[in-house]
Protein backbone atom coordinates (compact mmCIF):
# COMPACT_ATOMS: atom_id res chain seq x y z
CA UNK A 1 0.00 0.00 0.00
CA UNK A 2 1.13 3.82 -1.21
CA UNK A 3 2.80 5.91 1.65
CA UNK A 4 1.96 9.56 -0.45
CA UNK A 5 3.66 12.52 0.69
CA UNK A 6 2.58 15.86 0.13
CA UNK A 7 4.63 18.73 -0.09
CA UNK A 8 4.04 22.35 -0.44
CA UNK A 9 6.89 24.94 -2.70
CA UNK A 10 6.65 28.50 -2.19
CA UNK A 11 7.87 30.11 -4.67
CA UNK A 12 8.08 33.83 -3.67
CA UNK A 13 9.60 37.70 -3.66
CA UNK A 14 11.59 38.54 -0.85
CA UNK A 15 11.32 41.86 1.06
CA UNK A 16 15.03 42.87 1.57
CA UNK A 17 16.29 42.84 5.17
CA UNK A 18 13.66 43.44 6.94
CA UNK A 19 12.21 40.67 8.74
CA UNK A 20 9.12 41.31 10.05
CA UNK A 21 7.77 42.23 6.81
CA UNK A 22 8.69 38.98 5.16
CA UNK A 23 7.04 36.99 7.99
CA UNK A 24 3.67 40.01 7.32
CA UNK A 25 4.30 38.20 3.69
CA UNK A 26 4.44 34.59 4.61
CA UNK A 27 1.59 35.01 6.64
CA UNK A 28 -0.82 36.02 3.50
CA UNK A 29 0.81 33.41 1.27
CA UNK A 30 0.19 30.57 4.13
CA UNK A 31 -3.34 31.56 4.48
CA UNK A 32 -3.64 31.01 0.41
CA UNK A 33 -2.70 26.93 1.09
CA UNK A 34 -6.16 24.65 1.58
CA UNK A 35 -5.09 21.79 -0.15
CA UNK A 36 -3.52 19.43 2.53
CA UNK A 37 -0.22 19.12 2.90
CA UNK A 38 2.60 17.73 5.65
CA UNK A 39 5.42 19.82 4.59
CA UNK A 40 5.82 23.72 3.65
CA UNK A 41 8.78 24.63 1.97
CA UNK A 42 10.10 28.65 1.74
CA UNK A 43 13.06 29.60 0.60
CA UNK A 44 16.04 30.03 2.12
CA UNK A 45 17.03 33.13 4.18
CA UNK A 46 13.51 33.84 3.79
CA UNK A 47 13.40 36.36 6.48
CA UNK A 48 15.77 38.61 4.70
CA UNK A 49 16.85 38.01 1.39
CA UNK A 50 20.61 36.44 0.85
CA UNK A 51 21.91 39.70 3.05
CA UNK A 52 25.66 39.49 4.41
CA UNK A 53 24.61 41.74 6.98
CA UNK A 54 24.34 38.74 9.70
CA UNK A 55 25.30 40.83 12.42
CA UNK A 56 22.32 43.37 12.60
CA UNK A 57 19.96 40.77 11.39
CA UNK A 58 20.76 37.19 13.03
CA UNK A 59 18.31 35.99 15.67
CA UNK A 60 18.77 33.46 18.06
CA UNK A 61 16.83 30.07 18.08
CA UNK A 62 14.46 32.00 20.44
CA UNK A 63 13.74 34.88 17.87
CA UNK A 64 10.89 36.14 16.32
CA UNK A 65 11.03 34.28 13.22
CA UNK A 66 11.86 30.77 14.86
CA UNK A 67 8.66 31.28 17.31
CA UNK A 68 6.60 31.86 13.64
CA UNK A 69 7.87 29.24 12.15
CA UNK A 70 6.73 26.89 15.32
CA UNK A 71 3.33 28.83 15.65
CA UNK A 72 2.82 28.46 11.76
CA UNK A 73 3.37 24.50 11.70
CA UNK A 74 1.09 24.23 14.64
CA UNK A 75 -1.66 25.90 12.95
CA UNK A 76 -1.15 24.60 9.17
CA UNK A 77 -0.84 20.63 10.29
CA UNK A 78 2.28 21.08 7.98
CA UNK A 79 6.08 21.20 9.15
CA UNK A 80 7.34 24.13 8.25
CA UNK A 81 10.89 24.58 6.67
CA UNK A 82 13.09 27.21 5.34
CA UNK A 83 16.86 29.13 6.07
CA UNK A 84 17.23 32.11 7.89
CA UNK A 85 19.63 34.22 9.63
CA UNK A 86 20.84 32.91 13.36
CA UNK A 87 23.33 33.75 16.14
CA UNK A 88 24.58 31.06 18.28
CA UNK A 89 27.25 30.71 20.36
CA UNK A 90 29.29 33.73 19.04
CA UNK A 91 28.48 32.40 15.64
CA UNK A 92 26.89 33.25 12.53
CA UNK A 93 24.66 30.16 10.78
CA UNK A 94 22.77 29.91 7.17
CA UNK A 95 20.70 27.96 9.48
CA UNK A 96 17.76 25.65 7.68
CA UNK A 97 15.06 25.21 10.26
CA UNK A 98 12.90 22.66 10.31
CA UNK A 99 9.15 23.35 12.77
CA UNK A 100 6.93 20.32 13.42
CA UNK A 101 3.37 20.54 13.84
CA UNK A 102 4.25 19.30 17.51
CA UNK A 103 6.86 21.90 18.33
CA UNK A 104 9.82 20.41 17.79
CA UNK A 105 12.47 21.99 16.05
CA UNK A 106 15.33 20.50 13.82
CA UNK A 107 18.10 22.15 12.29
CA UNK A 108 20.65 21.94 9.52
CA UNK A 109 23.70 24.47 9.19
CA UNK A 110 24.57 25.37 5.47
CA UNK A 111 27.54 23.52 4.80
CA UNK A 112 28.92 25.15 1.24
CA UNK A 113 29.47 28.79 1.98
CA UNK A 114 29.06 30.88 -1.20
CA UNK A 115 32.45 32.09 -1.08
CA UNK A 116 31.32 34.12 -4.70
CA UNK A 117 29.56 36.24 -2.88
CA UNK A 118 31.91 36.04 0.48
CA UNK A 119 29.61 34.20 2.67
CA UNK A 120 32.62 32.33 4.05
CA UNK A 121 33.88 35.49 5.48
CA UNK A 122 30.31 35.61 7.81
CA UNK A 123 29.16 32.41 8.23
CA UNK A 124 30.69 29.63 10.32
CA UNK A 125 29.75 26.62 8.06
CA UNK A 126 27.82 23.36 9.08
CA UNK A 127 29.42 20.26 9.74
CA UNK A 128 26.72 17.62 9.94
CA UNK A 129 23.91 16.22 7.54
CA UNK A 130 20.35 16.16 8.67
CA UNK A 131 17.64 13.33 8.33
CA UNK A 132 14.00 13.98 9.40
CA UNK A 133 11.82 11.48 8.84
CA UNK A 134 7.73 12.39 8.49
CA UNK A 135 5.07 9.87 7.67
CA UNK A 136 7.24 7.48 7.09
CA UNK A 137 9.50 9.71 4.90
CA UNK A 138 13.24 10.18 4.96
CA UNK A 139 13.76 13.69 4.17
CA UNK A 140 17.78 15.25 4.00
CA UNK A 141 17.65 19.01 3.59
CA UNK A 142 20.38 21.23 1.96
CA UNK A 143 20.44 24.89 1.45
CA UNK A 144 21.49 25.89 -1.99
CA UNK A 145 25.39 26.07 -2.48
CA UNK A 146 25.33 22.77 -1.33
CA UNK A 147 23.55 21.32 -4.57
CA UNK A 148 26.91 21.87 -6.49
CA UNK A 149 28.66 19.03 -4.12
CA UNK A 150 27.56 15.77 -4.91
CA UNK A 151 29.73 14.09 -2.18
CA UNK A 152 28.06 16.31 0.79
CA UNK A 153 24.88 15.09 -0.76
CA UNK A 154 25.67 11.54 -1.04
CA UNK A 155 22.58 9.19 -0.61
CA UNK A 156 24.41 6.33 0.93
CA UNK A 157 22.39 3.12 1.26
CA UNK A 158 19.49 5.07 0.41
CA UNK A 159 19.78 6.42 3.64
CA UNK A 160 17.47 9.16 2.03
CA UNK A 161 14.28 9.07 0.14
CA UNK A 162 13.99 12.85 -0.88
CA UNK A 163 16.74 15.55 -1.32
CA UNK A 164 15.42 19.56 -0.22
CA UNK A 165 16.83 22.44 -1.26
CA UNK A 166 16.01 25.29 -0.60
CA UNK A 167 17.76 28.53 -2.58
CA UNK A 168 18.30 32.20 -3.50
CA UNK A 169 19.90 31.01 -7.01
CA UNK A 170 20.49 33.60 -9.29
CA UNK A 171 18.77 33.72 -12.81
CA UNK A 172 22.12 34.00 -14.11
CA UNK A 173 23.49 30.55 -13.21
CA UNK A 174 19.50 29.13 -13.75
CA UNK A 175 20.26 26.46 -16.29
CA UNK A 176 22.82 24.98 -13.69
CA UNK A 177 20.20 25.12 -11.06
CA UNK A 178 17.82 23.14 -13.15
CA UNK A 179 20.64 20.66 -14.46
CA UNK A 180 22.30 19.91 -10.91
CA UNK A 181 18.54 18.99 -9.58
CA UNK A 182 17.85 16.52 -12.00
CA UNK A 183 21.29 15.05 -11.44
CA UNK A 184 20.96 14.91 -7.72
CA UNK A 185 17.73 12.78 -8.39
CA UNK A 186 19.80 10.20 -10.75
CA UNK A 187 22.33 10.12 -9.09
CA UNK A 188 21.16 9.16 -5.85
CA UNK A 189 17.35 7.59 -7.20
CA UNK A 190 16.00 9.56 -4.78
CA UNK A 191 13.14 12.64 -5.64
CA UNK A 192 14.35 16.17 -5.87
CA UNK A 193 12.69 19.25 -4.25
CA UNK A 194 13.99 22.49 -5.17
CA UNK A 195 12.52 25.91 -4.03
CA UNK A 196 13.78 29.67 -4.83
CA UNK A 197 12.97 33.02 -4.59
CA UNK A 198 11.79 35.04 -7.33
CA UNK A 199 12.17 39.27 -7.70
CA UNK A 200 15.17 41.04 -7.32
CA UNK A 201 17.16 41.70 -4.05
CA UNK A 202 18.97 44.86 -2.36
CA UNK A 203 22.30 44.06 -4.48
CA UNK A 204 20.34 44.20 -7.59
CA UNK A 205 20.44 40.59 -8.01
CA UNK A 206 17.49 38.96 -10.27
CA UNK A 207 16.22 35.65 -8.88
CA UNK A 208 13.89 33.49 -11.37
CA UNK A 209 12.42 30.95 -9.58
CA UNK A 210 12.65 27.29 -11.08
CA UNK A 211 11.10 25.70 -8.30
CA UNK A 212 11.61 22.19 -9.00
CA UNK A 213 10.69 18.89 -8.23
CA UNK A 214 12.53 15.62 -9.87
CA UNK A 215 11.71 12.28 -9.58
CA UNK A 216 14.05 9.47 -8.98
CA UNK A 217 14.89 8.74 -12.56
CA UNK A 218 15.16 12.12 -13.67
CA UNK A 219 11.99 13.20 -14.44
CA UNK A 220 10.77 16.52 -14.19
CA UNK A 221 7.33 16.54 -12.25
CA UNK A 222 7.19 20.10 -11.45
CA UNK A 223 8.69 23.18 -12.65
CA UNK A 224 7.40 27.04 -11.98
CA UNK A 225 9.60 29.64 -14.25
CA UNK A 226 9.96 33.31 -13.01
CA UNK A 227 6.84 34.85 -10.55
CA UNK A 228 5.09 34.15 -7.27
CA UNK A 229 3.28 30.67 -7.09
CA UNK A 230 1.94 28.17 -4.04
CA UNK A 231 2.09 24.23 -5.13
CA UNK A 232 1.25 21.02 -3.49
CA UNK A 233 2.42 18.01 -4.88
CA UNK A 234 2.22 14.72 -3.99
CA UNK A 235 5.15 11.96 -4.11
CA UNK A 236 4.77 8.27 -4.67
CA UNK A 237 6.59 6.06 -1.69
CA UNK A 238 5.62 3.26 -4.27
CA UNK A 239 7.52 4.32 -7.24
CA UNK A 240 10.44 5.76 -5.03
CA UNK A 241 10.86 1.50 -4.09
CA UNK A 242 9.86 0.20 -7.08
CA UNK A 243 12.72 2.29 -9.39
CA UNK A 244 15.00 1.32 -7.01
CA UNK A 245 14.19 -2.24 -6.97
CA UNK A 246 14.43 -2.61 -10.59
CA UNK A 247 17.73 0.09 -11.00
CA UNK A 248 19.71 -1.17 -8.18
CA UNK A 249 22.49 0.95 -8.98
CA UNK A 250 22.87 2.15 -5.48
CA UNK A 251 24.20 -1.34 -4.60
CA UNK A 252 27.41 -0.29 -6.53
CA UNK A 253 27.90 2.94 -5.26
CA UNK A 254 31.41 4.27 -3.76
CA UNK A 255 31.60 5.27 -0.32
CA UNK A 256 31.94 9.12 -1.26
CA UNK A 257 30.86 10.73 2.03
Amino acid sequence: MDNPLSITLVQADLVWEDIDQNLYVFDAILKTITQPTRLIVLPEMFTTGFSLDAPALAQTMDGSAVAWMVKRAREKGADLVGSLLIREKGGLFNRLVWACTNGKIYWYDKHHLFRYAGEDRYFTPGTERLIVEIDGWKVSPFVCYDLRFPCWTRNVNNDYDIALFVANWPASRRAHWRSLLVARAIENQAYVVGVNRVGTDGNAMVYSGDSTVVDPGGEVLFHHTPGPVTHTITLSHDVLQEYRRNFPFWMDADGMV
